[in-house]
């Protein structure tokens, strides 16, 4: 694995007890990283948009023994297409997706909704394409054009991250 989900997450410095949304979980190693952390006390969502990783996701929680992840059906480019509550998030993941998403202003509405005032919002993605590994190279957001993209959407910058040899991370807050 290029990117380390366990190292990831300790640089945003979640608290036991925390929620925490994984949006576009995928095969969920950053939602059980997050289980880990946030304890029996905490909740962590992942919300999958393609129903055929589903079934694996909640499998997979099951058989690592991680039972604070709840799987979730959801768009996460509209609002309300988490079906998560208002402002219920303490955190929210956006890891090894944003290359992917078409609607970049719903997905950043959604994650509006959803995140409490003051919400870390943790943001890792493909720096480059490598061999034949990640996004295709026109698929790549850089960096800078990622952090632009929070930024005007009223995201405080808080700080980059080491997120691996070919991914960029930063962490973004929401309100306060």
């Amino acid at each position: 694995m290029f990117s380390d989900p366990e190292k990831n997450i300790a640089q945003l410095e979640l608290r036991e007890g925390d929620h925490v949304a994984d949006l576009g979980a995928g095969v969920g190693f950053y939602a059980a990283a997050a289980g880990q952390v946030v304890g029996a006390s905490g909740q962590v969502y992942a919300v999958e948009v393609q129903k055929d990783l589903l079934d694996r996701l909640e499998h997979d929680m099951r058989h690592r023994g991680v039972h604070n992840v709840k799987v979730v059906w959801g768009d996460i480019e509209h609002v309300k297409g988490t079906r998560l509550r208002d402002s219920s998030m303490d955190a929210v993941l956006i890891c090894n997706v944003l290359f992917q998403v078409e609607d970049r202003a719903g997905m950043l509405e959604e994650i509006q909704r959803i995140a409490k005032p003051g919400a870390k919002i943790l943001v890792i993605d493909w720096s480059e394409s490598f061999g034949g590994m990640g996004p295709r190279p026109e698929s790549v957001l850089p960096v800078i054009e990622a952090k632009s993209l929070f930024e005007r959407a009223g995201f405080i910058f808080e700080k980059d991250i080491q997120a691996g040899e070919h991914h960029y991370g930063f962490i973004v807050k929401y309100g306060q």
